[in-house]
């Protein structure tokens, strides 16, 4: 479902990315650790389409990303690909509702199918009494779910995580690790993370350890999937 391969990246003359291959399974969780520095959240913005490789090629649901134009490659993200990031990022001026929809808004979906499909993701993540209230309503684990509804709005191939419980207490963490194995449960979600979550490293199908801009397996694995 996701397929990369030769992947280099370098900034100036810092060699980020060291040529990494990786396959990832519809319906597959895999987290990449490794120290700061390492490349972890560079391979992810790749993956992710937000940045582009120096070298290699990367596949998302039989498309080559990299070769669409600028136009398409903004539609394809906006439609294939969710993300959740360490700070929510949520719009302060919105409602959680508000927040939730706007990439169903950006793909020009209809209002109301948008607005019923947010309804029903905040609902199923436990926040149906709080569609009306802005962020700094909520509490962090709050937030972090509305950020994973948003992520889940256009119902994407894979969704992309950098750091999803960092800024979360140990409770509010592990109740968010435990609902992406949920939603790979109903859904068949697919899920790459970046984390230093060991517990959540743990619980994942593959960990991948990202070493000075390559991937080192755990023994018996393949970078490649199975």
């Amino acid at each position: 479902m996701i397929k990369a391969t030769a992947i280099h990246k370098s900034y100036g003359t810092l060699e980020v990315l060291r040529g990494v291959d990786l396959h990832i399974q519809q319906g597959e969780i895999v987290t990449i650790v490794g120290k700061s520095g390492a490349g972890k959240s560079t391979l992810l913005h790749i993956l992710g389409t937000l940045d582009r490789p120096d070298q290699g090629q990367v596949w998302i649901q039989d498309e080559e990303v990299f070769r669409l134009s600028t136009k398409k490659l903004a539609a394809f993200r906006n439609q294939q690909i969710g993300f959740v990031f360490q700070f929510h990022h949520l719009l302060p001026e919105f409602t959680a509702l508000e927040n939730v929809c706007i990439p169903g808004f950006i793909a020009k979906k209809p209002e109301a199918q948008v607005q019923k499909r947010a309804s029903e993701l905040l609902d199923y993540l436990g926040l149906a009494e709080r569609l009306q209230h802005k962020p700094h309503q909520l509490s962090g684990g709050e937030q972090q779910r509305v950020a994973v509804a948003r992520a889940l709005i256009n119902q994407p191939a894979v969704i992309f995580a950098d750091e999803p419980s960092g800024n979360l207490d140990s409770v509010s963490s592990r109740e968010l690790h435990q609902l992406l194995f949920q939603l790979r449960q109903d859904f068949q979600q697919t899920f790459v993370i970046v984390t230093h979550n060991l517990e959540l490293a743990d619980m994942s199908d593959r960990c991948l350890e990202m070493v000075d801009g390559r991937l080192r397996l755990e023994p018996g694995q393949s970078a490649a999937g199975a």
